[in-house]
């Protein structure tokens, strides 16, 4: 079954970049709208097999595409922050 591996690279990124954050909300909603966030604005990495897997996480390795994955993660958090869809 085919999974979109960008979603691994996301929950691993995102808990350091959220420590550096104060005052921000951490509830399930809010985490929940920055990765979807996130996630529609990167290109998907789907793979099948452990193969694929392997090769994804060369991907990972690239400085430029940590940059990038992290620069899409802080821009999520912002527009989330911005437009909290809860009660407080």
């Amino acid at each position: 079954m085919p999974k979109n591996y960008m979603e691994n690279i996301v929950n691993h990124l995102l808990p350091s970049i959220l420590e550096k954050y104060n005052h921000i909300c951490t509830c399930d909603k809010c985490i929940a709208d920055i990765k979807a966030l996130t996630l529609n604005n990167l290109p998907p990495l789907y793979v099948v097999s452990h193969q694929g897997e392997a090769y994804a996480k060369t991907n990972e390795l690239d400085r430029q595409f940590q940059i990038t994955v992290i620069q899409k993660i802080v821009e999520s958090i912002e527009i989330v922050q911005k437009n909290v869809k809860h009660n407080a």
